[in-house]
């Protein structure tokens, strides 16, 4: 048995704190971890004000060195060099009771990693090896959110190593991770999966700290440990800062200690003052073998909004079905876009959609428009979210108010960068893609909020996503679809296509799914509109017997748009052939290109009794 874990059957522990907060306030213009290479003293430095405020436990300055954070700053090449300077660093201070940690930290955080599970366990062992190599006490696993992650992490390394390991997940809740799984359960699970020591760290202060251990038990074969946060975060003269608390943050100690934690030090804003406080504070305290846990009580309805009589997805699966584009004005005159609403109404047409910011140019809120829609007419509306301009606070406020317009029918897109719009220098957000805003939108129809916690009522979103099919590897587009699917989406609507090929090209390639699709039609207008899509818009290859035919007709307006719904129709009559979704998009807002198209697709439609996917 390890000297640490030994240590632990009859004492408590107290570790060190944060590393990075002092770092920053003495001006870091780099990464945390690269000082170990490049200011080793000052790493030594914070170290040695840790042992002297009293902590026994040290943690390395590694963790955020891994592969992926240290290519931001060029130093992605050096993750070994920079594990073992950290390493080097706290054995040089360290005292002969010392116990000296690893630390890694998590990939996977509250913004969406692209990264997969085999790619994150690939760059970590990385880390593990070499802290293990250099000679460390123990590994700490610490700002875990997500739970598969961390367990997959450890069954790993102790498939490898025999070496005790401290792992921590952080919630945004002080009773679930974002995924809805209570704490207590969570961290059973991370006790199960090989962890010697269990606990949490990161975002909570002492207060909410304390407030969650008072729901987890003691866990069977493993100890608890907490490293909260000094304080809130606040910004004080557009700088970040913690509470200057320390005196507060001991006295709240005690009461974790008597939660059944062993092992407490501190995380964000935390220095030596906080530890010195803490180590005074329980010096007189024995470790807790027994405690009372206050049951979590949970909110159980299952109540959801009413939903409606059919969505769109459950209406294509049963019968042809067409929805609608419909642009939103760069204007406050409005008096054009509703009439064309008012038209697509009375043709019954099953869905408008509006697009959010188009190309990166300024639109009314597609939202006010829908609100519009679904107080006066029948028609519904299609929302399209994309990720480009908020943030995660703001796309799930976003969702919520949706939600509670009663809108349901959305589609979730990444959504063009703002550089090929009209404000090029706009920010672009980019927290998610619309794969992780689709994630968020399913949690929310099972019920669970933004962190974790009940919302209380489910909402009903069907959730559309887009397809591609204009690139030149259409499997590789499919495997991406695929991707898609998983995180939660119903349906999904094409780019426009062209030709018939393509056409019968989508659906061999996604007949295997089983999902609907609206195949994108958008009419071409003119000549200039021919070779601008042949010339410009990327995917988008027109035969030369269209463009042909086009500049025949090129000074003649009328003639121009027969041919043009000519080779819509043509292309719908292959639409419906394969699939009973069909999505019209109106071309430069000429809704009656879209209303007649509409009709002949209702026209060869309405013997059609079988769905077909």
């Amino acid at each position: 048995m390890s000297q640490l874990i030994d240590k632990l059957k009859n004492n408590i522990l107290v570790a060190d704190g944060a590393i990075g907060t002092i770092l920053y306030s003495e001006g870091l213009d780099t990464c945390p971890e690269a000082y170990n290479l490049t200011h080793p003293e000052k790493v030594a430095h914070i170290h040695r004000s840790y042992i002297e405020a009293g902590a026994d436990i040290i943690q390395t300055n590694t963790y955020g060195a891994n592969f992926e954070k240290l290519k931001d700053f060029g130093l992605e090449h050096k993750v070994k060099e920079i594990h073992q300077s950290a390493v080097k660093i706290a054995k040089e201070v360290a005292k002969n009771d010392t116990f000296i940690l690893g630390t890694v930290g998590g990939f996977r955080g509250v913004k969406q990693e692209d990264l997969g599970l085999s790619a994150i366990q690939y760059h970590t062992e990385i880390q593990v090896d070499t802290l293990v190599e250099s000679g460390v006490d123990g590994l700490l696993f610490e700002t875990y959110y997500d739970l598969e992650e961390l367990t997959n992490i450890i069954k790993a390394t102790k498939r490898k190593h025999n070496i005790p390991i401290i792992a921590q997940l952080t919630a945004l809740n002080t009773n679930y991770l974002r995924d809805g799984t209570e704490i207590n359960t969570a961290l059973q699970q991370v006790a199960a999966s090989g962890a010697d020591i269990v606990g949490l760290n990161c975002h909570h202060g002492p207060h909410h700290m304390q407030q969650s251990f008072s729901h987890i038990e003691l866990p069977e074969g493993a100890y608890l440990s907490c490293y909260p946060n000094a304080s809130l975060l606040d910004i004080e003269n557009s700088q970040f800062k913690y509470s200057d608390n320390a005196e507060y943050f001991g006295n709240v100690a005690q009461k974790l200690i008597n939660e059944g934690v062993r092992v407490i030090g501190g995380c964000c804003g935390t220095t030596p003052e906080h530890i010195e406080f803490i180590k005074s504070s329980i010096a007189n305290l024995k470790p807790v073998t027994q405690k009372n846990v206050i049951p979590i009580t949970k909110y159980t309805s299952t109540s959801s909004k009413s939903k409606q009589s059919q969505n769109l997805t459950s209406k294509v699966k049963q019968r042809p079905t067409i929805i609608v584009e419909l642009d939103t004005p760069k204007h406050l005159d409005t008096d054009a876009f509703f009439r064309n609403i008012k038209k697509l109404d009375d043709a019954n047409i099953d869905a408008v959609t509006l697009a959010d910011n188009s190309l990166a140019t300024v639109r009314i809120s597609n939202v006010a428009a829908a609100s519009i829609i679904k107080q006066q007419y029948d028609i519904e509306p299609l929302v399209h979210i994309t990720c480009r301009d908020r943030n995660l606070i703001g796309l799930q406020s976003h969702l919520l108010g949706l939600s509670l317009l009663d809108i349901n029918e959305i589609l979730t897109i990444t959504g063009d960068p703002s550089k090929i719009g009209n404000l090029p220098g706009a920010t672009n957000v980019y927290d998610v893609n619309s794969k992780g805003l689709t994630e968020i939108a399913s949690r929310f129809n099972q019920g669970i909020n933004t962190d974790g916690d009940a919302l209380k009522t489910k909402t009903n979103f069907n959730i559309a996503g887009a397809f591609d099919p204009n690139v030149r590897k259409l499997d590789g587009a499919v495997k991406r679809l695929e991707k898609k699917l998983e995180s939660g989406m119903h349906y999904f609507i094409t780019q426009p296509v062209y030709s018939t090929e393509k056409i019968k090209e989508v659906y061999e390639a996604t007949k295997h799914l089983d999902v609907p699709f609206f195949i994108g039609i958008m009419p071409v207008t003119s000549y200039n509109n021919a070779l601008f899509l042949h010339n410009e818009v990327p995917g988008i290859k027109l035969s030369e017997e269209v463009l042909e035919q086009f500049e025949a007709v090129k000074d003649d307006k009328e003639k121009s748009k027969e041919l043009s719904l000519k080779l819509s129709k043509e292309l719908i009559d292959t639409v419906h052939e394969y699939f009973n979704g069909l999505y019209l998009i109106t071309p430069f807002q000429k809704a009656d290109y879209t209303l007649e198209l509409a009709a002949y697709s209702k026209s060869i439609t309405s013997t059609k009794q079988e769905a077909i996917l």
